[in-house]
């Protein structure tokens, strides 16, 4: 059965750094996109960032394009995402997704692109 665990999320304080790790197993196939979301109490979960294609493009949300960068190793079935100089409106629940098999997204950043999630990692940063 297909599962992603996440792992790596905590407290910091703003202008520090933290690294999400989502490890992939039961997977018969490579999901042609993963990625990031977060959800912030009250709010809509919105796409972070996100792996798609056959070449690895990568997407990132406006507010978080030169702070945070996402990596995927196939070889190893895990999606990281290092947060540098993180802000308080960075706290969130963050979530790692993955799409179904043969799926391509071509709205990596929208939720619906994605079967699979899992169950969250607790970001939370402090002024």
């Amino acid at each position: 059965q297909a599962q992603l665990v996440e792992s790596g999320g905590g407290s910091v304080q703003a202008g520090g750094s933290l690294r999400l790790s989502c490890l992939a197993s039961g997977y018969t196939y490579r999901p042609n996109c993963m990625g990031w979301f977060r959800q912030a109490p009250g709010k809509e979960r919105e796409g972070v960032a996100a792996v798609y294609g056959s070449a690895g493009s990568t997407y990132y949300a406006d507010s978080v394009k030169g702070r945070f960068t996402i990596s995927r190793d196939n070889a190893k079935n895990t999606l990281d995402l290092q947060m540098n100089n993180l802000k308080p409106e960075d706290t969130a629940m963050y979530y790692c997704a993955a799409a179904a098999w043969g799926r391509y997204c071509f709205t990596p950043e929208n939720r619906y692109e994605y079967t699979y999630w899992g169950q969250g990692t607790q970001v939370t940063v402090s002024s």
